[in-house]
C-alpha cells in the first residue's frame, strides 16, 4: 500500500480531474471527493431557491451554502455517474451539469462566503486522510499541505469536446458553441478571481492531456505517485 494520505488534483473544467481522481482513489482504497459537485449543488440550490436578479446576492447564496447539507455516496445507478448527490436530503445528480448550473457554477464560486462554507468542509475531509481530492484550488488553499499535488491541462477545445460528448450521453440537447462559450467563460472567471484563482500549485505535477487518453493519463500520474513513494522511503 502506498504510504501517502492526501492527494489533490486541480485543474481546468472538464480536463479529466475527476476521472483520473476517481481511478486513483480506487486503485489506493482512498476516499474519493470531487468538491466541483458541492459547488454546483449549492448553484442548483440558488437557482431553485432564488430569482436570476437573487443569484448576484451573496448574503443570500452564502446563506444557502452554510445552510445546506449536501452528502455524496456511492453511486446508486449505472448510468455513468460517479456518485449520487443529495441536497438537504433531496437526490439532484443528473441536474448537477445542466447549462443554468454550468453558466452559474463559476460565479457563484467566486463569493468568498459560499468558498469560505464549503472549503471548511472539505479540508475537514481532507486532513482525515487517506482521500483524493479534486477541485480547482485544492493543492493551494484547501488542502496547501497535501503529499501529492497533481494539476492536469488540456486546450478548451479538448475539453469542450469532453463535455459535450458526456452531455450528449446524458440526453442534454445543447450546441457546441454553446458548450465550448461556457467552457471559456468559466476559465476566465476561475482564473481572474480575486479569491482563490485556479493556479497551478509551485510543487504541482503537471499532466497536459490533449491526444492522450484516460488510461495514459492514470499510468502516468500513478507512475509519479510511485516514484514519490520511492523518494520518501529512500529519504
Amino acid at each position: 500500500m502506498i504510504n501517502l494520505q492526501t492527494i489533490a488534483i486541480d485543474g481546468p473544467a472538464a480536463s479529466g480531474k475527476s476521472t483520473l481522481g476517481e481511478k486513483i482513489a480506487e486503485k489506493l482504497r482512498f476516499l474519493f471527493l470531487d468538491t466541483g459537485i458541492m459547488y454546483r449543488a449549492v448553484t442548483l440550490e440558488a437557482i431553485q431557491k432564488l430569482s436570476n436578479t437573487g443569484l448576484g446576492n451573496e448574503e443570500m447564496v452564502t446563506k444557502i451554502a452554510e445552510e445546506s447539507i449536501i452528502e455524496i455516496k456511492p453511486s446508486s445507478i449505472n448510468d455513468g455517474r460517479k456518485s449520487d448527490v443529495y441536497i438537504n436530503g433531496v437526490e439532484i445528480t443528473k441536474k448537477l451539469h445542466l447549462p443554468d448550473v454550468d453558466e452559474n457554477v463559476s460565479n457563484i464560486s467566486t463569493f468568498s462566503g459560499v468558498r469560505k462554507a464549503l472549503s471548511a468542509q472539505q479540508r475537514a475531509i481532507g486532513l482525515k486522510g487517506k482521500v483524493v481530492m479534486v477541485g480547482r484550488d485544492i493543492g493551494t488553499v484547501v488542502i496547501p499541505e497535501a503529499d501529492i499535488k497533481i494539476f492536469l491541462e488540456a486546450s478548451a477545445e479538448e475539453r469542450a469536446k469532453r463535455r459535450y460528448i458526456e452531455l450528449q450521453a446524458k440526453n442534454i440537447n445543447i450546441s457546441f458553441d454553446s458548450v465550448i462559450a461556457s467552457i471559456n467563460k468559466r476559465d476566465q472567471i476561475d482564473e481572474s478571481r480575486d479569491l482563490a484563482p485556479l493556479v497551478k500549485a509551485k510543487d504541482a505535477f503537471v499532466i497536459i492531456t490533449d491526444n492522450i487518453n484516460i488510461d495514459q493519463v492514470i499510468d502516468i500520474a500513478m507512475k509519479y505517485i510511485e516514484e514519490k513513494r520511492s523518494y520518501r522511503y529512500t529519504y
